[in-house]
């Protein structure tokens, strides 16, 4: 199958392997390196991804989610050339660049979670200090790419081939090779079933006027891959105790920036490299004192003295477009006399939005889908064309407030309660806070007091 400049796609990767470095990857089996992507993965930047934990603090709740963006890196950029190879092997006449498989393959893997100013800024920062051969155009679209991840799906209509730059992170449809990736490697981590087969969408995906389709027999394995996404979205990615967990590192840094300077490190690639999840030890075993405030919480993370998670509730769809984030100044406003004066800082707020990728809308409506391999018209499907069991909403919206000090539950929950009367009319939650929750440290100090004094 030709391709453009006389090069072979199938050929960059598939072509006599045994010259290529690979690794054995726990979920891919061996990965294949092309010689460009490894000019990147050699450098020390690239290598700081084994150092920054793919699902940040998930592993203090499940201890088996201590994989590395490094690993998810790897398999998306894989992912990404098998893509791009099963296109090319199974659509006739199609032509593809060496030149735009290595674009597609070093866009995926560049840099995932850093902010799109920040990954363009260090892809170029890494070619000009490690002086990597990589002419202008391969670069050019390398950062296109990286950029178009985070833009609306209309920037990339005028763009040549724009169907390359769905491959990677998919503004059109939500369907990509990062979701194929993490959803399989941190469903395996968390130790969650997954029976989602990412397989499937790849065998059967066709460019059909620059947009990747799929077989109409194929719409409900996409719309379990937006659902397998949601739920580790609620079960994992946003578990209560995650999110009280981050909520202490985020107070722990902003205590420790004004020494570390963290803020305006971010703005710097030659100093942005340098960060990763080391930064909580070198808070938890520093002896300045400027750092006592953040060692402290640090401290509490390890002794699992957490923020106190006091109550939930999902916000009513109705309100869902109108809602605005609570925060803990809503809260303390809510509270009536009875108990401890709280202040502001006494309490946490997580706005947690969990949605198919799309908010309130379908995702599925994005999506094109072709009849056979024979035909060449594409279209959309209705939910109820293929089944009534679908949901007919697609977006939740849950509000969790936490107590930073344990005596302070009962006080907080009251508040929160209060704040759902005032605003909606009722109590939105499902039950009220456990009454066990609300005294458990008034009988730890009792029994602590017993011990001492007997």
């Amino acid at each position: 199958m030709g391709a453009a400049g006389g090069e072979d796609v199938w050929a960059l990767i598939s072509k006599d392997r045994r010259s290529l470095k690979h690794v054995r990857d726990n979920v891919h089996g061996n990965i294949y390196l092309e010689p460009l992507f490894l000019k990147f993965i050699d450098t020390e930047q690239f290598q700081r991804l084994r150092d920054l934990k793919q699902l940040g603090l998930t592993h203090m709740v499940y201890p088996g989610a201590v994989h590395s963006r490094f690993e998810h890196s790897l398999g998306v950029y894989w992912l990404a050339g098998e893509a791009i190879n099963k296109i090319t092997a199974y659509q006739d006449n199609f032509m593809m660049s060496a030149t735009g498989l290595s674009v597609t393959c070093l866009s995926a893997s560049s840099f995932p979670g850093s902010h799109e100013d920040m990954s363009v800024k260090m892809i170029d920062y890494i070619v000009d200090e490690h002086n990597i051969e990589i002419d202008s155009t391969t670069l050019k679209r390398v950062k296109e790419m990286i950029t178009s991840s985070f833009e609306h799906d209309s920037h990339k209509s005028a763009k040549e081939k724009s169907f390359l730059f769905d491959i990677v992170a998919n503004g059109r449809t939500g369907i990509d090779v990062d979701k194929f990736d993490y959803i399989v490697r941190d469903s395996r981590a968390c130790g969650l079933g997954c029976n989602f087969q990412s397989e499937r969408l790849m065998e059967t995906m066709r460019v059909m006027d620059d947009e990747i389709c799929y077989r109409a027999k194929e719409y409900l394995t996409i719309h379990k891959l937006f659902a397998t996404r949601a739920d580790l979205h609620r079960t994992a990615y946003t578990h209560a105790k995650v999110k009280a967990i981050e909520l202490m590192v985020v107070d722990a840094l902003i205590k420790a920036n004004d020494s570390l300077e963290i803020v305006s490190k971010i703005h710097q690639p030659a100093e942005f490299w340098k960060l990763d999840d080391s930064i909580l030890k070198k808070i938890e075993t520093s002896s300045k004192q400027e750092l006592k405030e953040a060692r402290d919480l640090v401290r509490r993370i390890r002794r699992r003295d957490l923020y106190q998670f006091c109550n939930e509730f999902s916000v009513p769809k109705e309100k869902i477009d109108y809602f605005k984030d609570i925060t803990p100044q809503d809260i303390i406003c809510s509270q009536k006399s009875g108990h401890a004066t709280l202040r502001e800082e006494d309490v946490a707020v997580s706005n947690v939005k969990i949605d198919l990728t799309r908010g309130r809308n379908n995702p599925l409506q994005s999506v094109k889908f072709f009849k056979d391999y024979d035909s060449n018209e594409k279209f959309s499907i209705q939910d109820d064309r293929i089944s009534h069991l679908l949901p007919a909403f697609y977006q939740d919206t849950i509000v969790r407030v936490y107590a930073k000090k344990p005596e302070l539950v009962e006080a907080v929950s009251e508040a929160f309660e209060n704040f759902q009367l005032e605003t909606y009319g009722m109590k939105k939650q499902v039950h009220a806070t456990p009454e066990k929750k609300k005294h458990r440290a008034l009988a730890t100090t009792e029994a602590f007091c017993s011990s001492f004094f007997s």
